[in-house]
């Protein structure tokens, strides 16, 4: 698999590009995803932004974003860290919109 791919109208991420950006180990990301700890939002560009996509994944005190081109290239990456402070409400998407 390459790190980032479209299947079905399905983005699909390599969780070790996930998992690095948000300061976790692969087997950890997983774990805190099972229990609902990280999440995540797909969004897709429109208009200048058509052909783009947003990744966004958000873990208690991170929030990592990917933006990818239609062919699944990184665009940018960017990780904003709370330190010991729980994410803004404000950068979080609610866990019952999974």
């Amino acid at each position: 698999m390459k790190p980032i791919e479209f299947e079905n109208g399905a983005v699909q991420i390599d969780a070790s590009i996930v998992a690095e950006g948000l300061g976790l180990t692969p087997s950890l990301l997983r774990q805190e995803m099972q229990a609902r700890r990280v999440t995540s939002l797909a969004e897709r560009g429109v208009d200048a932004d058509a052909g783009r996509h947003r990744l966004t994944f958000f873990s208690g005190h991170r929030r990592f974003r990917v933006v990818v081109d239609a062919t699944g290239a990184i665009i940018q990456r960017t990780a904003v860290d709370f330190g010991d402070a729980l994410l803004p409400k404000s950068a979080r998407r609610p866990v019952d919109e999974a």
